[in-house]
């Protein structure tokens, strides 16, 4: 009996992640089509950069999400742990090496995306 207790949890769970799932992917569309069409009108360059990190932490509860739905809970976690971590060292290597070829604004570009997944692994300790 308490299997089926365990199972019908997990589902509510799974219910539950699948809604938010389906709502990240909802707002990231509705951003992603409005940057598309709007960005070359807007007066704030700010606000467009604001949008995109919006949208890569979207992408990154996107990929946890179905991580956890598809693996369970901990497998998630050490997954996205994993994947964070390995982009974080292929993008330092990358910048290490490739600084001086790079135009201005894509190397402070990832540079932020460095200190957001910088950020994340340290959430994870």
């Amino acid at each position: 009996m308490g299997n089926n207790n365990n199972r019908e949890k997990k589902g509510v769970e799974n219910e539950g992640r699948i809604n938010h799932l389906v709502n990240l992917i909802e707002k990231s569309t509705r951003t992603q089509r409005h940057l598309e069409e709007h960005s070359d009108i807007s007066n704030s360059p700010e606000n467009i950069q604001h949008a995109k990190e919006i949208q890569e932490e979207r992408k990154n509860q996107i990929e946890n999400l179905k991580n956890i739905i598809a693996y369970g809970d901990n497998n998630s976690k050490d997954k996205h742990m994993k994947n964070t971590e390995k982009r974080f060292l292929y993008t330092e290597g990358y910048l290490n090496n490739n600084a001086d070829r790079m135009d201005e604004e894509t190397f402070k570009k990832a540079k932020e995306k460095q200190e957001h997944r910088k950020e994340q692994l340290d959430s994870y300790k």
